[in-house]
């Protein structure tokens, strides 16, 4: 049976998504922002966020991709599934993400929004684990970096359950 240990409750994530919104909304003020929200995991934090930015300018896409399947692993081999519906070209894009683990996915989203034309990229990730990066890319934004462990709640899955928990905790799988 899996146990399910706290790292996060959904009052300090609020306060983590809060600050970040506020430092986005400075970063941006009086400019034309894409939020493109990485899907299925980054929907519930890109939604929290997106209703804390100060921004009167604001667009809201989202694109899909796919790496890890049904294990706790990412097979390293990204799939887009989804592609942005919104032109964002000589547009300012912020990519929103669950969390930032290998780097594989982002590099590759980065890349692929490139041929876009926007003005500009700039990455947001709520949960930032270096523990198993491969590409050198750190997010512009990042809500709370952890050290080691597979985590799920507020977005975060494991074979498409627990995304609905409030809160994120380190699933312990034995």
């Amino acid at each position: 049976m899996p146990e399910l240990i706290p790292i996060l409750k959904r009052d300090e994530i609020a306060i983590k998504v809060a600050a970040m919104a506020k430092a986005i909304s400075r970063d941006y003020k009086g400019r034309r922002l894409v939020l493109i929200g990485v899907l299925k995991g980054a929907f519930i934090f890109l939604s929290d966020l997106a209703r804390h930015l100060e921004l009167d300018d604001v667009k809201i896409d989202f694109l899909r991709a796919a790496s890890y399947g049904e294990g706790t692993r990412s097979s390293e081999n990204i799939h887009l599934i989804k592609d942005i519906d919104t032109d964002i070209r000589d547009k300012d894009v912020l990519i929103v993400e669950d969390i930032l683990d290998t780097g594989l996915t982002m590099a590759f989203l980065i890349e692929h929004l490139k041929a876009h034309s926007p003005k500009s990229i700039r990455t947001c990730a709520f949960i930032d684990k270096p523990e198993r990066r491969k590409i050198p890319i750190e997010a512009d934004y990042v809500g709370h970096r952890v050290k080691e462990g597979f985590l799920v709640g507020y977005g975060l899955d494991f074979a498409e359950d627990y995304r609905n928990l409030p809160d994120i905790y380190h699933l312990k799988i034995d």
